[in-house]
């Protein structure tokens, strides 16, 4: 079984079925072949982020964008950090 996509659109649509239309739960499942689950969490997280929900294939949201940042320059630091350590220590042998 493969698994379907949605895009946000449609996401979009769906919730706002229920949401602005009056549309019951059930019926806009039945409507629109999708999992009640499915369509109850795309509901609560347009209501909870309307702005950013949904992001998308290879789009992360701005939390995760800085956490990734944050990363990357940390590893940077500790690299540099260890190449300052080993050159300390090169240069203080020399001096002996």
């Amino acid at each position: 079984m493969t698994r379907r996509r949605f895009s946000r659109e449609f996401k979009i649509k769906a919730a706002r079925l229920v949401t602005d239309r009056g549309v019951t739960m059930a019926q806009a499942t039945r409507d629109l072949d999708v999992a009640q689950s499915m369509l109850r969490r795309w509901i609560r997280e347009l209501t909870a982020t309307p702005t950013v929900a949904f992001p998308g294939n290879g789009q992360i949201g701005a939390d995760l964008a800085e956490i990734a940042a944050l990363k990357k320059e940390v590893a940077w630091l500790r690299a540099e950090r260890d190449i300052l350590k080993k050159a300390a220590a090169f240069f203080a042998r020399e001096a002996m």
